[in-house]
């Protein structure tokens, strides 16, 4: 008890006419303010019926205006005593018969506040003065994350693990604003004057929930990166801001509770830059290499390999250039381009009383044409997938 509707939606010019003293946002807040006292407008500044009107008390009779994105709490001795997310005009009377509690709205923050409401509401009959608060319901950005050094986590698209150096910002929303009040703000910031912003560098609880951030990057990262329906693909997560910040709120919810223990949540993330080390950088471009060697993809690098080999051989050694890419080609399928050439003369045999010149080395296979063999195996049916999978894993290092 105690709020009474008097117009919903925004103020207009009627109502501003009628109510020439009002509570509502202060002018010239940080766009990343969270939570900060209700101020008086008007002529008289609040103090009609309301002798301490400049410190954000009110009392019965005190008018407030409630603006579209805030919510607004009412506190008495530290309980809370009243709320209202419903944008529009509200008056304070603790003796109304028709006054009440809470507006929630039928939004996002009905349901949490319905429950919040249960375990912190006031539990007698508010008194005649309350402390006016405003908590901003909406997305708050500029919250910036960054590591020092590498942070480390496993990664399935490349089956390993790699470390990376990154930075960027996330946007953060009060969603159970009572929560957010009774189960994280300081005490520090239910004071006159006091401004809750989250990226307050003089802010110690702002900086725990920094800190708490950059410790859940790594998980977040390993959540992103293996978890089928993105793909697995690391290089996704810079234009995937929604869905790394899924993982991200994830990471943090599963550290530190922020949304069930402090009505917090993470909606949005803009990753500015991510600098790999330099063994997730080679391991990142073998895997690219096996990828483009995969499939039908595959294919046509490999045939588009050959043709250039045939004209460059043309350019560069005439007929007998072909004659060895020939040879080599005739594990693709393409030997027939091979030029007939004449049987070279037999060695002169060595002298007896020297010992036989060793056996010439034999040169190691290219593993380009190696893999070919492989993919021609598996286009015939001679061997599975998986064998070739494992087959071009070996080849290539991985």
């Amino acid at each position: 008890m105690g709020l009474i509707q008097a117009a919903i939606g925004a103020i207009g010019g009627t109502l501003a006419d009628q109510w020439k003293d009002f509570y509502t946002v202060p002018e010239g807040l940080p766009p990343t303010a969270a939570l900060f006292a209700a101020v008086p407008r008007g002529e008289n500044a609040g103090r009609g019926s309301n002798t301490r009107g400049s410190d954000g008390v009110i009392s019965n009779g005190s008018r407030i205006i409630v603006p579209e994105g805030y919510g607004l709490v009412l506190m008495e001795q530290g309980a809370i005593t009243g709320f209202a997310a419903v944008p529009g005009a509200y008056e304070w009377n603790s003796d109304a018969p028709d006054s009440q509690s809470i507006f929630a709205g039928d939004g996002i923050v009905s349901p949490l506040i319905t429950t919040s409401w249960e375990r912190f509401k006031f539990g007698g009959r508010p008194g005649t003065q309350q402390r006016a608060y405003f908590v901003t319901l909406k997305e708050l950005p500029n919250n910036r994350f960054g590591t020092q050094s590498e942070i480390y986590w496993d990664d399935a698209y490349m089956n390993a693990q790699v470390g990376a150096v990154t930075r960027g910002t996330y946007t953060i929303k009060i969603v159970d604003p009572l929560l957010f009040v009774r189960g994280w703000l300081p005490a520090k910031y239910l004071e006159p004057g006091q401004v809750f912003d989250f990226t307050d560098l003089d802010n110690d609880a702002a900086s725990q929930l920094f800190n708490e951030v950059v410790g859940s990057l790594a998980p977040a990262f390993s959540m992103y990166t293996n978890d089928p329906s993105k793909g697995n693909r690391i290089t996704k997560i810079q234009q995937d801001s929604i869905g790394f910040a899924q993982s991200l709120s994830a990471a943090v919810e599963q550290n530190y509770q922020w949304s069930t223990g402090r009505g917090l949540a993470i909606v949005s993330t803009a990753i500015v830059s991510i600098e790999y080390d330099e063994t997730t950088k080679e391991l990142l471009r073998n895997v690219q290499r096996a990828d483009a060697l995969s499939g039908g993809r595959g294919n046509s690098n490999l045939q588009a390999s050959v043709a250039a080999g045939f004209e460059a051989a043309g350019e560069n050694s005439g007929g007998a250039g072909l004659v060895g890419l020939g040879m080599a080609a005739g594990a693709t399928g393409i030997g027939a381009l091979q030029q007939p050439v004449a049987p070279a003369p037999a060695p002169t045999p060595a002298p007896s009383n020297l010992p036989p010149p060793p056996p010439a080395a034999a040169a190691e296979d290219d593993p380009v044409e190696k893999l070919a063999k492989f993919k021609q195996m598996l286009d015939g049916g001679l061997i599975t997938q998986a064998d070739y999978d494992a087959a071009k894993n070996k080849l290539l290092g991985l």
